[in-house]
């Protein structure tokens, strides 16, 4: 046990910085000790989607202890580069401070922006000047390839679309799902297996484009999509139990029948 460790009823921001540091100090956790930046990236990726599982749920709860974990991971990144000098927790403070600042300027310079739409359009040409892009090109490729892959493409497409380069209505939108879906099919058939990664590929980025025209989150889209699968699966492993049946033995005409009846059970639910 660290010997002149405080405790104390309530704890602020600058304990989480010395208790990060204790943990990461020789006398401190091993564990804690041998991380690193990429041993650790997953953790800040996992507790993010925590939460917005909070959000999600409206558990305030369960919000607060999982802004503390994600809290936690800012100042364990952080900790890894004090120690090596490169910067601490104030001058990442430091550093957003200023680009609220800068990128807010009808707040705290003298430029107008009397609705949200006219925030926005501020944000973009300030961020094009400050990282220096020439490009509407360069402004996709800032667009991180970790990102969720919907999410990204929902991203260069609003990008994109900003110059111009968009659908005269979701009428195109639609007619080039149409299209897609028939070059997957054609692929398939060939059995060109890199053709159809390709084609496979051009087909969700062209539902993107149109669950962006409808104005639907493709990502909360599939989210769902996959909830209500499970749901209605749920109900047809019970429907087969209860009658004796063996998913895997039984033919697929028959489950397709249950899966008929889980989709009225749904509805009535």
């Amino acid at each position: 046990m660290i010997d002149n460790f405080q405790f104390k009823e309530n704890y602020d921001i600058n304990d989480l910085v010395d208790i990060v540091e204790i943990l990461r100090s020789p006398d401190g956790c091993p564990w804690d000790r041998e991380q690193d930046h990429k041993s650790i990236r997953r953790d800040f990726l996992e507790e993010t989607y925590e939460v917005i599982e909070a959000i999600n749920k409206d558990d305030r709860g369960l919000l607060l202890e999982e802004l503390g974990d994600v809290l936690l991971q800012v100042v364990f990144h952080t900790q890894i580069e004090r120690e090596k000098g490169s910067f601490e927790l104030s001058d990442v403070a430091d550093g957003i401070c200023k680009k609220m600042i800068e990128r807010h300027p009808h707040v705290f310079g003298n430029v107008n922006a009397e609705t949200s739409e006219q925030v926005l359009e501020n944000w973009d040409v300030i961020k094009k000047q400050t990282k220096k892009q020439k490009s509407q090109t360069e402004s996709m490729l800032s667009i991180p390839r970790e990102f969720p892959a919907l999410m990204r493409a929902d991203k260069v497409q609003k990008k994109a679309a900003k110059v111009g380069f968009d659908w005269d209505s979701v009428d195109g939108a639609f007619d080039k799902v149409s299209e897609e879906l028939a070059e997957l099919k054609e692929a398939v058939l060939m059995g060109a297996q890199d053709n159809v990664l390709e084609e496979l590929g051009d087909l969700l980025f062209s539902v993107v484009n149109v669950s962006r025209f409808i104005k639907v989150d493709s990502e909360e889209a599939l989210t769902g999509a996959t909830d209500k699968f499970i749901d209605r699966f749920s109900k047809v492993e019970k429907m087969a139990n209860e009658r004796g049946l063996n998913m895997k033995e039984t033919e697929l005409s028959e489950l397709d029948k249950l899966w008929d009846e889980a989709k009225q059970v749904s509805k009535k639910d």
